[in-house]
């Protein structure tokens, strides 16, 4: 039977940086990589706000994407 094995996670904070032409929002986005593979969403939500507070755009979205190894 197949396994997996995490590898490592990412933070990724998704930002409203403005609207185009046509009215329709600019997302932007600000990844932080080496996110210890334990942490929970609590704290990844909590240090997410705080990080956000230092950026002038509003904060749309919190996204984590985890790599595994599967053998």
């Amino acid at each position: 039977m197949a396994q997996q094995v995490i590898k490592n996670t990412r933070l990724t904070l998704m930002y409203e940086t403005g609207l185009d032409e046509k009215g329709e929002p600019i997302f932007k986005g600000k990844s932080y990589s080496s996110i210890r593979m334990s942490v929970t969403p609590d704290q990844l939500h909590q240090a997410a706000v705080a990080l956000s507070g230092l950026c002038a755009h509003v904060l749309s979205s919190i996204e984590r994407t985890d790599n595994h190894d599967v053998f």
